[in-house]
């Protein structure tokens, strides 16, 4: 597959990309598109993390700016719209999905560039604020490139080597962007780590701009990509000031309310994160009664989500409930990992190296033999397996935080860790890339792929509080038991069969 993804990523760079691309150069733009997205989210996520804590940021704030990762939980709530219209000048040449994801990656560009200049952090606010920003463009590129890709390899045969390709490059590209920017850190200073990140994010956006249109014969490159990047600024300008209004808002209200570093916030997550459910039951009954044609009159918006309801009934909860357990490990371990590398005495140089090589050799080990696996086994074994490596991935931390710093004690931590993440990232897309509609597969992936990180996101907020609480070692035993506790709900989710309208 490697030979045939890089014959695929020549192929692409080349621009020779057909409105309905064959298999190979389908692995290429998919290795492309999940490198653009996998850039930008360590820099928000673990390496943001590991800046706050070399500036002596309390580790319960650390753990609050964790809650940015929440953001694409509820993308949602606009992925519709991305499914329903046009960026101007984008969309009329190179089509709608790329359209979106050429607008995502100067919005991504911006955002890094803005805490490229504010990496000082000494207004935490304006950092949050870049920071969200960069969190809600990457996942909008996301957003675009998962309903494309189901559109076009709609089995599970299909989007096995496709999803695998996909988390190649997005590890690859959180693999380069986390040692990168900590290397480039060590040697220079945030601002130039973000920067660099910044840059090497952009690269897709000309090669998206070189391709072929979407329609044979459309003219008008240039005055369609000058059309694009104008409107463009305007909604990212536009995105930027509604960000710092509801950001103020939700400071002022929090502030009112008395919440602080000091408040157990563990509680009032919990809570939040039974909403969802508790919302979904009560709705389910009613859902469920609809006929079948009455599903035509659902408005634009809701459609996507009462039909995947309809037809799964009652047991989308089991389905729920699963897929909100399966990846907590890697949620969790990715706010803490790196704040316990710190305090256990590591240097930049050697964090590089550990988020380099070794997990990029690893992580893409996992990937691939969880691709593989995909097209050769059930999805009830292949995810089986992935919910005990992503625990050892977890329990590993305990190891390494009871043994005296040594480069290897780091590596081998990693290396377990990263590999149990892949090979479980690898066959949960596709398990829930089986679970939506071909009518509506960006929109319902969105909010499936989004669930699936709301109760891990909002615990990784309060895992300051937590570590605080119970210790690093008594953090990673829970998380990890958290991603093992899923491997019980499997006899009752591949049984899940959904009806046909």
């Amino acid at each position: 597959m490697t030979a045939a993804a890089a014959e695929a990523v020549a192929g692409v760079l080349a621009g020779d990309l057909p409105a309905k691309p064959s298999a190979r150069r389908l692995l290429g733009l998919y290795l492309l598109l999940g490198f653009s997205a996998g850039l930008p989210f360590y820099m928000f996520n673990a390496v943001l993390t590991l800046r706050l804590s070399r500036h002596g940021v309390d580790i319960v704030i650390i753990g609050f700016f964790a809650w940015i990762a929440l953001l694409p939980t509820f993308k949602f709530a606009w992925a519709p719209l991305i499914e329903r219209y046009d960026i101007p000048g984008f969309s009329r040449f190179w089509g709608r999905r790329r359209g979106w994801i050429m607008l995502s990656q100067l919005g991504i560009f911006l955002s890094m560039v803005a805490m490229a200049f504010t990496s000082s952090d000494k207004s935490l606010p304006l950092t949050a604020l870049f920071a969200i920003l960069l969190a809600f463009w990457t996942t909008t590129l996301e957003v675009a490139a998962d309903g494309w890709r189901i559109e076009l390899a709609p089995t599970q045969a299909e989007q096995a080597p496709i999803v695998a390709a996909n988390l190649w490059g997005y590890r690859s590209a959180m693999v380069a962007a986390g040692s990168g920017a900590i290397l480039v850190a060590a040697w220079a200073d945030w601002t130039w780590a973000y920067l660099v990140i910044a840059v090497a994010a952009f690269l897709p956006f000309p090669i998206l701009a070189a391709m072929r249109p979407e329609r044979e014969g459309t003219r008008g490159r240039t005055q369609a990509l000058a059309k694009g990047i104008f409107t463009s600024l305007l909604v990212i300008f536009a995105a930027t000031l509604a960000t710092a209004v509801i950001g103020w808002a939700l400071l002022s209200a929090a502030q009112g309310a008395g919440l602080s570093a000091k408040t157990n916030v563990t509680p009032i997550v919990l809570g939040v994160a039974l909403l969802p459910f508790v919302a979904l039951a009560l709705a389910l009954p009613r859902i469920r009664r609809l006929p079948a044609d009455a599903l035509d009159s659902v408005s634009t918006f809701a459609a996507p989500y009462v039909e995947l309801f309809w037809r799964y009934g009652t047991p989308v909860l089991a389905v729920l409930a699963f897929v909100s357990l399966y990846r907590m490990g890697d949620v969790l371990t990715l706010t803490l990992s790196h704040p316990l590398w710190n305090d256990k005495g590591y240097s930049l140089h050697q964090i590089g190296v550990a988020d380099g090589v070794v997990a990029l050799s690893a992580s893409m080990l996992g990937v691939a033999l969880g691709g593989f696996l995909s097209t050769r086994m059930s999805l009830g074994w292949t995810l089986g397996i992935g919910a005990v490596t992503a625990a050892l991935g977890n329990w590993i931390y305990v190891w390494l935080w009871h043994s005296a710093p040594s480069a290897l004690v780091l590596y081998t931590s990693v290396a377990v860790d990263q590999f149990g993440n892949g090979y479980a990232g690898a066959v949960f897309v596709v398990y829930l890339s089986m679970l939506v509609s071909p009518k509506y597969p960006g929109a319902q992936y969105a909010l499936l792929s989004g669930f699936a990180f709301l109760l891990p996101r909002l615990l990784a907020g309060a895992s300051g509080s937590m570590q605080t609480q119970i210790g690093y070692d008594g953090f990673f035993l829970l998380s990890g038991a958290l991603s093992f506790a899923a491997i019980f709900l499997l006899p009752v989710i591949v049984r899940v069969k959904g009806r046909v309208a």
